[in-house]
């Protein structure tokens, strides 16, 4: 198992102990599940699955990826970067952070380590690159995976938006995504409005706390690893038309 990759090295406050307190970058998720659930088990299309949970509403802040295998639902690696604001003022920036991220105690950390959004992409193709999850000589698709979010808005809106105040072509790797929302409608027959409604119905507790985007990312990572134990398939739910830029919503029942 790995932990949190740093292709440029990690920066010196990642490693001190407030960080370290605060990330558990090489936490190790333990699966949710007892091994008389195995027989439940399907096949999956996929191989790896990369469970996206992107945190702030006027630019992107956080940037978190959890890496599961999609087979043996084991945790694999992560991926976690805090994003600067490029078309913010310092002030604003600074009167934002505090309010998002002071109350987690980790508003430090976070002005000491974020870097601009096209920066972390670049860090973030070197990460999937390193798992051979991406190719560019492949059309820039991803290879055997696929992101998972918890709702559309993240590679539906935010992250177009985004690259568009970034001034950089959206990557063709965020075209598709599974909606976890709308395999749990179809799997379980119930309708979930977000990761705490799923993980109160599953009878998991909360590890972490919620709105910090890597301890979402890692419960929605656990969330996932529950369905894929109790019989689940994930799959596309949603594409992107290169040529348009609309998308389309591949399951005819799904959370609108």
């Amino acid at each position: 198992m790995h932990g949190c990759c740093y292709p440029r090295g990690p920066h010196p406050h990642m490693n001190d102990a407030m960080h370290l307190e605060k990330f558990s970058h090489n936490l190790m998720m333990d699966l949710p599940v007892n091994a008389s659930a195995a027989d439940k088990v399907k096949p999956q299309k996929l191989d790896y699955l990369l469970i996206l949970d992107l945190e702030g509403k006027v630019e992107i802040l956080e940037f978190p990826v959890v890496m599961i295998d999609a087979q043996s639902m084991e945790f694999i690696d992560s991926f976690h970067r805090f994003v600067r604001p490029t078309a913010m003022s310092e002030q604003r920036i600074t009167e934002y952070i505090e309010g998002k991220y002071g109350k987690f105690g980790v508003d430090r950390v976070w002005h000491d380590t974020a870097i601009p959004f096209k920066e972390v992409l670049q860090e973030f193709e070197d990460w999937i690159g390193n798992h051979s999850l991406w190719k560019t000589e492949q059309g820039g698709s991803l290879n055997s995976a696929a992101f998972v979010t918890c709702g559309n808005w993240d590679l539906k809106t935010k992250i177009p938006e985004q690259c568009k105040v970034s001034k950089i072509k959206l990557p063709t790797y965020f075209m598709e995504w599974i909606n976890l929302k709308d395999i749990y409608l179809n799997f379980y027959s119930r309708r979930a409005t977000g990761m705490m409604t799923m993980m109160r119905e599953l009878q998991m507790p909360i590890v972490g706390s919620h709105h910090l985007g890597i301890d979402d990312s890692k419960n929605i990572a656990r969330v996932v690893q529950r369905m894929l134990a109790d019989g689940a398939v994930m799959q596309i739910t949603a594409k992107r038309q290169s040529a348009t830029g609309d998308v389309k919503f591949l399951f005819k029942d799904r959370i609108r």
